[in-house]
């Protein structure tokens, strides 16, 4: 089963970091994505840009409204995100708990609705 890992994070902790702590940060990150994808798990990985680059588009009552950024009353940002094979919730959860930055934030992890259901969206 595929799951969509989310990894939420406030900038503010990576613009504190020294030249050394973010390069041991990418580093460890960059080996947990070879690992992931030697192991089979990995099937795509991106960082992202700044929230403050972002916009959120609305649409109500046929008109469309464009926000800069997220939801201003957000503190964690979705930094970036990989998408995994696993064999369940467990397993996906054990993955998503070894990357690096879940020691600084957090990482959603949900699974992936391979097909739209037809009843209802929610289920």
């Amino acid at each position: 089963m595929k799951y969509l890992c989310m990894a939420y994070e406030k900038e503010d902790i990576f613009h504190a970091m020294s030249g050394s702590e973010w390069e041991a940060l990418r580093t460890e990150t960059l080996a947990y994505v070879d690992t992931l994808r030697e192991s089979g798990h990995l099937i795509l990985t991106h960082a992202l840009k700044s929230a403050r680059t972002a916009a959120t588009v609305r649409v109500r009552e046929g008109r469309r409204s464009v926000t800069d950024g997220p939801f201003a009353e957000t503190k964690e940002h979705l930094g970036g995100f990989f998408l995994i094979e696993a064999r369940d919730l467990d397993e996906a959860v054990e993955l998503a708990s070894r990357w690096p930055s879940a020691r600084l934030g957090s990482i959603e992890v949900r699974p992936i609705e391979e097909v739209l259901p037809e009843d209802t969206r929610y289920i």
